[in-house]
């Protein structure tokens, strides 16, 4: 086996009272792409600090390659004494590097190089700081949360970038579809300790459930041998037969094995308060047009948004994402047009630059107002500390200030407040900055069952495809049009030109990918559907109706909780079944969809 670059060994390590980590390891060898994924607060980020030799850890051992040069992206970039953006980056270059490619990667980036770091917006600050990271062309490439605050242009320029260097890449991110473009295998990071699956983030969240699964199934062991042996203590120990004691010493081994079993963290209780729902058209734009300092920034936009509609909106950054929302829920009037309101409009608003949450502000305070320890919920009264439970919180949290939190937990925090307030339409600006996929994931389950309306800005591919029913998008000028479906849909309705091409990531082998390549290849008049991709298009549907009963059976007879207890064989017979089923079907519904699109691109529907 090849030597590592960097190699992580038995890393411990505790902040306060908290053990972070606790026996996690990390090898890192030339080429690698590896993901490393975990809830909020687990220490990924502390982790990465470890590998770049930024952080010592209290025990265990770090070895790097000598001569490996090592660049860390960090979350929050310190600008401090540099006069410019250039002047940030170059810093990081050291000895013998060719300062033009800073300029070639700022430019790329959206910036010039001369912006004075006091100036620069948080997506600003990232670019920099990417372009700090990928200038030296390093061995090893350690990426904290990379396309936070990018754009969508900004988030595929750097999948092409990071696709074409030969540097070994470490990412965290919430990017659910970033993670499956860009790497090959992934670093659980679960209750201080790391385990790694040789394959990309894609197939990571079936091998995550199944290890889950095999520890519920120990622990349930572990209840039973306990409660096997209460009741030998209860009705056949004799405390005098000195061979009885040895049964209890066991008994007494059995319930600390227990006590001290580390469980997997609760998940977020996400729900929304929602107040009458009122008026079936709430929103209507007619014409409607705003411009700042000449520039126009939306023009002649109509738009009926009714109960109901998840809308989303894309765009690079500085398109006029922001200031369309605003004109939509009116804190913002039209230069010409008109926008109107329903009456029972009632929205609350996730912002985000998170600018409602003071530093130096109790966590428990933000959601009180400084008075008394109950909050508002849905209609009712509730402890401010068992509402802060509900996302995660500790009741020590509760009394600790804002500035503590992690950027994952201020993101908790903000939610916190917002779905806590009546409303019919939820107002969403980037609402995934900072969140762990776990937390996305409860997110997206709780917008689909929202009865009110979503309106939400995002650059998150994934959650738009996810959440949204219409997406608009800005083209330039002002200019924004509205696509029917979520984002991958969105990409398939684009003219056929070499820019709506270039939107999707080459490596990506999705429908909205599969269409674009076929355009440029082929011409209708030059290809037809072969025989069997006909008679497949015609057999699929069928072949995914029956594999979908096979999976309902299956599920049906996995969720009798006797079914292990009767029958261990076949319920693990079952078991490996039910996961052939899930995969076939995946596998067929993407085939089916590749052939719907190639059907419909070629003029033979």
């Amino acid at each position: 086996m090849p030597v590592p670059l960097v190699q992580l060994q038995d890393i411990r390590i505790r902040f306060g009272n908290s053990q972070v980590l606790d026996g996690a390891a990390l090898a890192i060898e030339a080429g690698d792409r590896l993901c490393l994924v975990g809830r909020n607060g687990s220490g990924k980020s502390t982790l990465l600090k470890i590998a770049a030799g930024l952080l010592e850890p209290d025990s265990g051992s770090r070895f790097a390659q000598p001569g490996a040069t090592i660049r860390y992206l960090e979350q929050e970039p310190d600008f401090a004494g540099y006069a410019t953006s250039r002047d940030y980056v170059e810093a990081g270059l050291g000895e013998g590097y060719d300062s033009d490619r800073t300029f070639h990667l700022l430019g790329k980036l959206g910036l010039t190089g001369r912006e004075p770091p006091q100036q620069l917006s948080g997506g600003e600050k990232r670019r920099a700081a990417l372009a700090r990271a990928l200038a030296p062309e390093p061995d090893i490439l350690l990426l904290d949360e990379p396309t936070n605050h990018l754009d969508l242009p900004a988030i595929e320029w750097l999948q092409e970038e990071l696709a074409s260097l030969p540097s070994a890449l470490v990412l965290i991110s919430h990017d659910r579809r970033f993670l499956e473009d860009m790497s090959r295998a992934t670093v659980w990071l679960d209750r201080g300790r790391t385990r790694r699956l040789e394959r990309g983030f894609a197939h990571f969240e079936n091998w995550r459930d199944e290890l889950l699964g095999q520890e519920e199934l120990e622990q349930h062991k572990l209840d039973r041998k306990i409660a096997a042996e209460e009741d030998w203590v209860r009705y056949g120990v004799s405390g005098r037969r000195k061979r009885n004691q040895g049964r209890l010493a066991k008994l007494r081994d059995l319930r600390t094995a227990r006590r001290e079993q580390i469980r997997q963290a609760g998940a977020v209780q996400f729900a929304a308060a929602e107040s009458e729902s009122g008026s079936a058209k709430l929103i209507e734009a007619r014409n409607a047009s705003k411009s700042f300092d000449g520039r126009s920034v939306v023009r002649d936009f109509s738009i009926r948004i009714a109960r109901n509609d998840r809308v989303g909106i894309v765009g690079p950054n500085g398109a006029g994402k922001t200031t369309l929302l605003k004109l939509l829920i009116g804190e913002l009037a039209p230069d010409s047009g008109t926008v109107k309101q329903a009456a029972t409009l009632d929205f609350a608003i996730l912002e985000q630059s998170r600018a409602a949450l003071h530093p130096d502000t109790m966590v428990s305070a933000v959601l009180t107002g400084g008075s008394g320890d109950t909050v508002d919920v849905r209609g009712e009264k509730r402890h401010v500390v068992s509402y802060l439970k509900d996302f995660l919180f500790t009741p020590q949290q509760a009394r600790t200030p804002v500035r503590i939190l992690s950027g994952g937990e201020r993101a908790r925090l903000m939610l916190a407040k917002v779905l806590a307030r009546p409303s019919n339409m939820l107002v969403l600006d980037e609402p995934t900055n900072d969140l762990d996929l776990e937390t996305i994931d409860l997110l997206e389950e709780m917008l689909a069952t929202y009865p009110g309306t979503v309106l939400v800005a995002s650059h998150d591919r994934d959650f738009l495809d996810r959440v949204v029913t219409s997406v608009l998008r800005a083209e330039g000028d002002g200019r924004f049009v509205e696509y029917a479906g979520g984002y991958s849909d969105m990409l398939a309705q684009l003219p056929k030109t070499p820019e709506a091409r270039n939107m999707v990531s080459p490596k990506r082998k999705t429908a909205s990918a599969v269409a674009p390549r076929a355009r440029g290849e082929r011409q209708p008049s030059q290809r037809r559907l072969s025989f069997h991709e006909q008679h497949a298009l015609k057999t699929l549907p069928g072949e995914i109706a029956n594999l979908e009963r096979e999976i309902a059976t299956l599920q049906h007879r996995l969720a009798d909780p006797t079914f292990y207890v009767r029958d261990p064989a076949a319920f693990v017979t079952a078991s490996a079944k039910l996961k052939d089923c899930e995969a076939a079907l995946s596998q067929a519904e993407e085939r089916w969809l590749e052939l719907a699109v190639l059907q419909e691109e070629l003029g033979q529907a």
